[in-house]
């Protein structure tokens, strides 16, 4: 066995053997050493701030673009809402032993179906250092165990936030080895890793399409993907000017590099104040790339062709498409979404409703910003990622989705005829 498979083994081992211990611990238990991490984060803020401001450095060096550095940054803002967002996972409902379905059958079984856990999650994610603390938290309150891999970029920071959650575990008298993190970050671990499905249940890629490529050739394990996030917005001929340009602008600039920013904009030809919403986008630093027929409006500005529109930039440029009826809007997006989110700005019902029925995407938002799709402002508290799938779970994947069932069946002594 070469050094990599053993070390591969060897974490996959750590995990697979706190199955048990995990699931045996009491919603009580779970919500109190929670709770406690919360407080941690908030104690040790100085610790964590000093590590991320290493990786943060080192990026720098690397020429990380400054999607990926806004991505790494843990300040003192971000550790407090980390931490409230793990106070909000305590307030959520345990959903192990959830009754999905009970029933007398004609024959006098009874039949319980109740929500059990996953088992062991394996989580491959970049940049994003927030992950470490959302999956761990969300697996151990739905009693798993998780492996986390995050990646090279965070890995001074990911190391102290591991070693707190740890630390409460082990004050607890908790199974230690319920948050496994994996501090090598040699993408070849990761391919004797993705072969172990006897000791790994589920893995959940979450970063840029090099690794979802990666992990969806490697992987013999079940994957939830958390795929890029090309977002669309549709500005319907009735849009409301007042709803519009606060939507439009919130979408796009207030955090450019997380995959709920917005990248398409499209215009319904008649909408009739394309130009307003093309200048305050211009103020506000937007690069435009536009369709050839708007581009009257910005002479100087560069011309949207197939490939900006099916670009996830996560910077401050934008393709905008003028369009001549939703149809062909919901067309477009039909050809250049990744699934993840789609929005309208609509005062018309008719218009609305069909494009709530005829969209097909994880969400679909009507006069709102895109950036809401987010587990945590969806009463998720924190979400593992946002499967842009079909499969198993749709969306933000919160303390819900990372549960299986198993169906209980009592008797008295019926036989099958």
């Amino acid at each position: 066995m070469d050094k990599i498979t053993k070390y591969t083994e060897n974490i996959s081992n750590l995990a697979f053997k706190e199955k048990k211990s995990v699931r045996k611990l009491s919603t009580e238990i779970k919500n109190k050493i929670l709770f406690e991490l919360s407080e941690e984060l908030i104690i040790e803020k100085e610790r964590i701030i000093a590590s991320n401001k290493i990786d943060i450095e080192e990026g720098k060096k690397k020429n990380l673009s400054l999607a990926l550095i806004d991505r790494l940054i843990l300040d003192e803002k971000r550790i407090l809402a980390l931490s409230n967002s793990v106070k909000e996972i305590v307030s959520l409902p345990d959903p192990i032993g959830e009754v999905v379905r009970g029933a007398t059958l004609p024959n006098g079984l009874k039949l319980i179906t109740k929500r059990v856990p996953l088992g062991v999650i394996l989580v491959i994610y970049e940049s994003r250092p927030n992950v470490t603390i959302d999956v761990g938290a969300l697996s151990f309150k739905s009693g798993n165990v998780c492996i986390l891999r995050g990646g090279s970029e965070a890995v001074h920071t990911n190391s102290v936030l591991v070693n707190i959650f740890s630390n409460v575990l082990e004050r607890n008298n908790a199974p230690k080895n319920s948050v496994v993190f994996i501090d090598n970050t040699d993408r070849e671990i990761l391919i004797p890793l993705l072969k172990l499905k006897n000791k790994i249940d589920i893995v959940v890629p979450r970063g840029g399409e090099g690794l979802i490529r990666f992990v969806s050739e490697n992987s013999q394990i079940p994957i939830v993907m958390h795929d890029k996030g090309v977002c669309n917005l549709y500005v319907d001929k009735s849009a409301d000017p007042k709803k519009l340009l606060p939507i439009v602008l919130n979408s796009k600039t207030q955090r450019p590099g997380v995959c709920n920013a917005l990248e398409n904009l499209i215009f319904h030809k008649s909408y009739p104040e394309i130009k307003e919403v093309l200048e305050k986008l211009n103020e506000s630093g937007v690069e435009l790339y536009l369709d050839k027929e708007l581009t009257s409006l910005f002479p100087n500005s560069k011309i949207a062709t197939e490939e900006e529109f099916k670009t996830e930039f996560l910077d401050m440029r934008l393709s905008v498409k003028l369009v001549n009826t939703m149809d062909e809007a919901i067309e477009f997006i039909e050809a250049y979404s990744s699934g993840h989110t789609e929005a309208i700005v609509s005062e018309d019902y008719s218009n609305i409703q069909k494009f709530l029925q005829l969209v097909d995407s994880a969400a679909v938002f009507v006069n709102t910003s895109t950036r809401f799709h987010d587990g945590g402002e969806l009463g998720l508290g924190a979400e593992v990622g946002i499967s842009t799938g079909k499969l198993h779970v749709r969306g933000p994947m919160g303390l819900p989705h990372l549960t299986t069932t198993t169906t209980y069946l009592f008797g008295e002594g019926q036989v099958r005829r």
